[in-house]
């Protein structure tokens, strides 16, 4: 069975995540607000990112770099900027 939630990147209902992807605090704003599809969209926005900046995700730096482009995107509305990279236009 699905769960619904109000997704906050789309502004609509939607088909919610199975389960936490993201832990603490900030998973569970994910889980409880981020729809499946949002979540999705974020996933090839960040790999697009750890690609072209070679992010090590090792290195604590780099993740919380990741963190805060992802709050940006998902809670914020906010595009994420990867050079050489020009978004299909709609």
């Amino acid at each position: 069975m699905s769960r619904t939630v109000y997704c906050e990147y789309f502004k609509k209902e939607a088909e919610g995540l199975d389960f936490q992807l993201y832990p603490g605090e900030l998973g569970e704003k994910i889980f409880n607000n981020i729809s499946k599809e949002a979540w999705a969209e974020w996933q090839k926005k960040q790999t697009m990112l750890i690609n072209e900046k070679r992010l090590n995700l090792m290195d604590p730096n780099a993740r919380s770099f990741l963190e805060e482009q992802m709050k940006a995107f998902l809670f914020e509305g906010k595009e994420v900027d990867i050079e050489g990279y020009t978004p299909p236009s709609k």
